[in-house]
């Protein structure tokens, strides 16, 4: 990617013209595209509703149009889509739609958000459910993530929860391994596979029907620079029926979207495919903010592409901080993904963290493990980088 198209690229996000951003797995900056698209949704919602024929269809229509790009860039069909607020939604729904029995099975990786960990700890708390914790963390460096998970599979496993890039080490795990040895292994049924995407939707090139997984839940507001509020699940068309011998996925928050009525308005049955679990009123302006984010990211190459250069830029960030004294990289070899957390010998994380912000730069501490967590995306400058390493060895002098 050109220098001068990348400026130009730049300037369509106006949060980057006063700080130095590298906070994208929190939260992405929106492109000015995106801002003016929700406002002029809002807008017209005003003038011609907000509950007018005319509206509902826009709103109908809406749907239909961000799905379809969705879809575009997951490899799967707009059908299988659910359309969230958040990455936690999208998890619960599985979660909470499988019907479990006592003494059945979940395993979770260690390297999960607190939000899944503890629904799951209410699913243990109220159904006495069995699970257990595969040690994936170890695997950063050295091992294989598909031969842990199958260590720790068991008869009665009946899903599977981990994140595809992990939030606090920034390891890119081998999913379609994972899914692989889940598939084969000799459990009572199959293996649901639920996958936290919060750190790989809009960062890696994604083919989900390549992959097999049975949930894919997703944010649009980290990597995909969208706005917060809404996000998605992807449900593999098996795991809607159970038509492979498996769970089928039942709806738990019900609503108007996701069912189907008579013609006096009762409940007669589910929408078809995954808008079944859909449930009723959305801030649809949003939609159209995060389908505008998408199409700026779409002008600038390929995902292929875009991924090949958060890779080239992760690793010179990487490479920057080893040579800083004190510095510790979690990863021993270059991050496969945007993600980069190091430790400091003397564990100020909180305070460099807070001295950078004060000085324009915008990072962040995570607790397990301890340390600091800096993001690229396709459109850091090396400049950036190349600031922000310095202001590290300043503070750690």
């Amino acid at each position: 990617m050109a220098p001068q198209s990348l400026e130009l690229h730049r300037k369509q996000f106006p949060a980057l013209g006063n700080k130095t951003y590298f906070n994208y797995g929190g939260q992405g900056p929106l492109p000015q595209a995106a801002l003016e698209a929700i406002q002029e949704a809002y807008a017209y919602i005003q003038r011609d509703g907000p509950f007018s024929e005319k509206v509902n269809y826009w709103v109908m229509d809406e749907e239909k149009r961000l799905e379809a790009v969705i879809a575009q860039e997951l490899g799967v069909s707009p059908t299988t889509l659910t359309l969230t607020e958040n990455v936690t939604i999208g998890c619960n729904i599985p979660l909470w739609g499988t019907m479990w029995e006592p003494g059945d099975h979940l395993l979770i990786s260690d390297c999960e958000h607190q939000g899944i960990i503890a629904t799951i700890q209410e699913l243990q708390r109220r159904f006495g459910i069995e699970v257990s914790v595969c040690p994936l963390m170890e695997t950063l460096n050295q091992g294989n993530p598909a031969e842990v998970v199958q260590k720790y599979l068991q008869p009665n496993t009946k899903m599977v929860v981990l994140s595809h890039v992990f939030w606090n080490t920034g390891q890119v795990l081998p999913l379609k391994e994972i899914v692989t040895v889940c598939r084969q292994a000799k459990t009572h049924k199959p293996v649901r596979i639920l996958v936290d995407a919060a750190q790989s939707v809009g960062m890696l090139p994604l083919d989900l029907t390549d992959l097999e997984v049975d949930f894919y839940a997703f944010t649009g507001h980290k990597w995909w620079c969208g706005p917060e509020g809404v996000g998605g699940l992807y449900v593999r068309p098996e795991a809607i029926d159970g038509s492979d011998g498996g769970e089928p996925l039942h709806p738990t928050l019900i609503g108007w979207r996701g069912i189907l009525t008579n013609s006096v308005n009762q409940p007669t049955g589910w929408q078809s495919g995954a808008t079944r679990y859909e449930v009723a009123t959305s801030a649809r302006p949003l939609y159209a903010g995060l389908r505008a984010a998408i199409a700026v990211h779409q002008r600038l190459g390929t995902a292929e592409a875009r991924y090949q250069r958060i890779l080239d830029l992760s690793a010179y960030l990487w490479e920057k901080l080893r040579k800083i004294p004190g510095i510790t990289c979690l990863s021993t070899s270059p991050p496969q993904s945007g993600l980069v957390s190091f430790q400091l010998a003397n564990s100020q994380h909180l305070q460099l963290v807070r001295w950078l912000e004060n000085r324009g730069f915008c990072l962040r501490t995570l607790l397990d493990p301890s340390c600091v967590r800096a993001c690229v995306h396709y459109f850091t400058l090396e400049s950036e980088i190349d600031e922000l390493a310095v202001n590290i060895a300043i503070f750690n002098q």
